[in-house]
């Protein structure tokens, strides 16, 4: 079964291509119906829109603004009423081609109800109010710190982000000739002091601003990272969302990588957590030549297909789209997934004519309902991580399997 982010995984993925996607002109139509509107309105709208879009200038924008509206129109008759949460239609000629018409239409019923109504005509799509549904939720803070170093960053979701580093002035344990030791002892003390106080001041500036804050993680190689929790660096608002301390043998971006992994039960709930032991089964699986990984399309299709398969992944750059086609020629129809920029080159199998589209339902979706069928739980994986970034050159997709086929 399908797990419970996949629907906000998904349309974060939607978000992404939508961003790329710039218009030649101003024929890039964003449309935000809010829940409970009367879809009647938004119907009569679209009709007076249509009748404005005649008056513009320039023939080519005129038809790719009139044709986007009418596939919008034809699209609105699909819904008895308005979704609950509302919906956002996205559409307009995305052809890299000067001169080409190639109008595409996304519709999406948000995870959370709109309030927004708008309508938009631009060389971008709006999705400001998306994208706030869909930010991430799940951050942590990051710090680590020894005498000499101190590293600020978040794990936002599956991403370290390094905010700031500092570099301290305390000296070596090595007194320099003519210091007593004593009066060497309080100098170093006291710098070591103004270093903690200075990174837990950056640590407060930073981890304030993160509304969505689940806890902190504080790691260091050496006993400073626990004078630093056990001190008072931190306002006591901060320093109660401190939830794991972890010796780490580095400071730096390694340090914050390495802090994540020795965090690993702290962060069992993190998604970072959860794809790393994804993709480490999936790997191992498939090294072992066991039978229970398999990847590519059509042998995760069939896989999927005969209920084998436990855990389905999916790039989040999985950029195909499922059509229904027919041939002009001979009319023979099949239906299948397609990389989205080729689905306008698919041949007829018995006369090799080019084929039409006569529907389109995002390949994601369309995995997703697969998914649901046979109790599979489907699992979007970031290329934010080495073993992310391989799983989608080796197509994107594949799969953990419950038994050997």
């Amino acid at each position: 079964m399908a797990n419970e982010t996949f629907a906000q995984k998904r349309l974060i993925s939607l978000i992404k291509k939508l961003s790329a996607i710039r218009g030649r002109h101003t024929e890039l139509i964003t449309i935000y119906v809010p829940s409970g509107t009367n879809f009647n309105v938004v119907s009569t709208q679209v009709s007076q829109e249509q009748g404005t879009a005649a008056n513009i200038k320039s023939k080519a924008v005129r038809k790719n603004v009139l044709g986007a509206l009418e596939k919008i129109s034809q699209h609105l008759k699909l819904y008895k009423g308005t979704p609950p949460n509302g919906l956002a239609i996205f559409c307009g000629n995305v052809s890299e081609k000067e001169g080409e018409s190639d109008i595409e239409l996304w519709a999406i019923e948000p995870p959370e109800k709109l309030n927004q109504r708008l309508y938009r005509c631009d060389q971008t799509f709006v999705l400001d109010p998306l994208k706030y549904m869909v930010r991430e939720k799940e951050i942590y803070g990051l710090i680590v710190l020894d005498k000499s170093d101190a590293d600020i960053g978040t794990l936002t979701g599956k991403r370290i982000e390094p905010l700031k580093s500092i570099e301290s002035l305390v000296p070596g344990k090595t007194k320099k000739g003519g210091w007593s030791q004593a009066r060497y002892a309080r100098v170093r003390e006291g710098l070591l002091n103004d270093h903690l106080k200075k990174a837990g001041e950056l640590a407060t500036s930073y981890f304030r601003e993160l509304e969505d804050l689940r806890g902190i993680v504080v790691g260091g190689p050496g006993p400073i990272k626990d004078m630093f929790v056990n001190g008072d660096f931190m306002p006591t608002d901060i320093k109660s969302k401190v939830i794991g301390v972890v010796d780490v043998s580095y400071t730096g971006v390694p340090g914050l990588e390495e802090m994540i992994v020795r965090a690993e039960d702290i962060l069992a709930e993190a998604s970072v957590t959860r794809e790393r032991k994804l993709l480490e089964k999936f790997f191992s699986e498939l090294s072992k030549d066991s039978g229970l990984a398999v990847y590519g399309l059509n042998e995760t299709l069939q896989a999927l297909e005969k209920g084998a398969v436990e855990t389905l992944l999916v790039s989040e750059d999985f950029d195909w789209t499922y059509v229904e086609l027919e041939c002009p020629a001979c009319s023979k129809k099949i239906e299948k997934m397609v990389k989205r920029d080729k689905k306008n080159d698919v041949k007829c199998p018995d006369c090799q004519e080019a084929m039409e589209i006569v529907a389109e339902k995002d390949a994601l979706e369309k995995l997703d309902e697969f998914a649901e069928q046979v109790s599979t739980t489907v699992e979007m994986i970031s290329t934010d991580s080495r073993e992310g970034e391989q799983l989608h050159e080796m197509g994107g997709i594949a799969g953990l399997l419950r038994y050997n086929i």
